[in-house]
């Protein structure tokens, strides 16, 4: 084992992430993929848990919720492997763009409450970005709730350093500030971590306090969800699984990372909780579901460095299935590419394989 090389893996990141997913898409699986792939499904998912770790997985967390039964908690791995700590199927981790669900679901309430506007511009909420992006009269909120506005994604930058705590906003926004749009607003549909931190500081303005604590407030306590943070800076650092990049010893636990729509901490049956309200109309009434309908998705990934995060409700078996995976990278990246929010490798065959299990009993 040894120290993750920052630089080398910087580059890769910067030279792979903006094509991997198309090249997954026209090819077979990197071979890497292959034993997990062709496989024989276990008979339980707790087996497959415990064989993920034989794919080079350093933990893995599993939260299946089945309508009619008592949920399932299943872990397999470390969730510290420096102090061998053994996972922990309740213990917290950064979920990244999950996140995004629950800005989503805040934006859906105060639309309904006619505190936002889906139509109203970018110009209109944050005139000050008049001329320094494009088209800022043009891109409505709806549009970069939807990642249709055309602003380009900062982490695609070539100085956004993954690797590095990112606790400065303002600084990952300039990043794209003066740059030319990506496409005209509304033209096509592009991924854009961008979006979700301007979102934030919309409703930050509008609310007249942080947004943080609106989703606490009229979503998170609503819920009765008390594992469920915004910030690092608000949890116990000893409860968070350590993170890692494939076959390095670094625990990425450390890196911050606060920008609005990747910052969130939970455990997995706080994210299965929220996703199954969501789903059941439990959590938003009638308008408001309609509104969020109109506006996002209903499951979602999350990725930032040692972290890979899957939550999704199955319609067909009335299951919420939460996976954690605490490891990323991988020689051939087969270990989590994320490409617009979605994933491919191990840790999403690894997700769909136990689905499959799920669906069988």
């Amino acid at each position: 084992m040894k120290n993750l090389n920052k630089t080398r893996i910087v580059r890769m990141l910067r030279i792979i992430m903006p094509i991997v997913g198309l090249i997954t898409i026209i090819v077979i699986p990197p071979l890497d993929l292959v034993p997990a792939w062709i496989a024989p499904l276990p008979d339980t998912v707790q087996e497959q848990v415990d064989r993920a770790v034989g794919y080079g997985l350093d933990g893995i967390i599993v939260y299946v919720d089945q309508a009619g039964k008592p949920p399932e908690f299943y872990a397999a791995g470390w969730k510290n492997k420096l102090t061998q700590e053994p996972a922990d199927p309740h213990a917290l981790f950064r979920i990244a763009s999950i996140s995004k669900l629950y800005i989503a679901t805040a934006v859906a309430k105060l639309v309904n409450s006619g505190r936002l506007s889906l139509d109203e511009t970018l110009a209109d909420y944050l005139p000050e970005l008049v001329g320094r992006i494009e088209y800022a009269d043009q891109i409505t909120l709806r549009m970069m709730v939807q990642h249709r506005s055309g602003i380009p994604n900062f982490t695609d930058d070539e100085a956004w350093d993954w690797f590095t705590s990112q606790t400065d906003i303002d600084k990952a926004l300039e990043l794209v500030l003066n740059e030319p749009a990506a496409f005209e607003p509304d033209a096509r549909y592009s991924y854009s971590n961008t979006n979700y931190l301007l979102i934030g500081r919309i409703l930050d303005n509008v609310l007249g306090y942080s947004h943080h604590q609106y989703i606490e407030d009229e979503i998170l306590a609503h819920l009765g969800l008390m594992n469920t943070y915004s910030l690092l800076s608000q949890v116990d650092y000893d409860a968070v699984v350590s993170g890692y990049w494939y076959e390095y010893d670094d625990d990425l636990r450390q890196l911050d990372h606060v920008i609005p729509g990747g910052s969130m901490i939970a455990t997995a049956e706080d994210v299965g909780l929220f996703l199954r309200a969501l789903n059941d109309g439990s959590l938003l009434n009638d308008d408001e579901q309609a509104i969020y309908s109109s506006i996002y998705e209903y499951a979602h990934d999350g990725w930032v460095p040692g972290y890979h995060s899957i939550a999704r409700y199955h319609q067909d078996i009335d299951t919420v299935v939460v996976q954690f995976v605490s490891t990323t990278g991988g020689e051939t990246w087969g270990m989590a590419n994320v490409i617009g929010g979605k994933a491919t490798g191990i840790a999403s065959i690894i997700y769909n394989r136990i689905v499959r299990i799920l669906r069988q009993q």
